[in-house]
C-alpha cells in the first residue's frame, strides 16, 4: 500500500493501480493462522479501504476514492482507533469538497470535529487546517454551514494548539 501511494504521488498512475491491486489481493489471500508481525495487527479492511482511497485520491480518481473512504469509515471501529478514524472523515470531507459537494463535506467535517473531540494529533491537526484552507473559498459566500464549521475548527486548533 505505501508503495502504491507513493507511485500515486509521483503521477505513476498505472504502477499505482498495479500496486494497489497487487496489495488488495494480498491482504484477500491471508488465512487465519497466517503469521504476521505485531506491527500490522489493525491492518484490516477499514485500512486497506483509507490506504486505497488515498491512494485514489492522489491519482485523482475521486468518485472512488469518495467510495473507499466511506468503506473504511464504515468497517473501521471507531472506538479503538479514533484517531484513524477522525482523520479519515477529514479526508473523505476534502474529497467531496473538491468533487463540488460542499454541503456534503461539511457534514462530514462536522462529524470529523465530533470525532476530534479529545484527539490530540499531528494528522488531525492538519486534517482542520485543510478543512479551514478548502473553506476559505466559500466563507464570503455566506453559506451558514460553512460558517458554522469554520467556527468550530477554528475553536478545535486552538485547543489543541495549532
Amino acid at each position: 500500500m505505501v508503495h502504491a501511494r507513493a507511485l500515486a504521488v509521483d503521477g505513476q498512475r498505472a504502477a499505482a493501480a498495479r500496486a494497489l491491486l497487487r496489495a488488495e489481493n494480498d491482504l484477500a489471500s491471508a488465512e487465519a493462522g497466517d503469521d504476521e508481525p505485531g506491527r500490522v495487527f489493525f491492518f484490516g479492511e477499514a485500512s486497506l479501504a483509507h490506504e486505497t482511497a488515498c491512494t485514489l485520491r492522489d491519482m485523482g480518481d475521486l468518485a472512488s476514492a469518495t467510495k473507499e473512504f466511506h468503506r473504511s469509515v464504515r468497517t473501521r471501529k471507531a472506538a479503538t482507533f479514533t484517531r484513524t478514524h477522525a482523520v479519515t472523515l477529514g479526508y473523505l470531507g476534502a474529497v467531496q469538497a473538491r468533487g463540488g459537494s460542499i454541503e456534503e463535506a461539511c457534514g462530514t467535517w462536522a462529524e470529523a470535529l465530533d470525532v476530534m473531540d479529545g484527539v490530540h494529533s499531528g494528522r488531525a491537526r492538519q486534517a482542520v487546517r485543510d478543512m479551514r484552507s478548502s473553506l476559505s473559498v466559500y466563507r464570503a459566500k455566506g453559506i451558514r454551514s460553512v460558517a458554522e464549521l469554520d467556527g468550530r475548527a477554528a475553536r478545535y486548533l486552538a485547543s489543541v494548539g495549532r
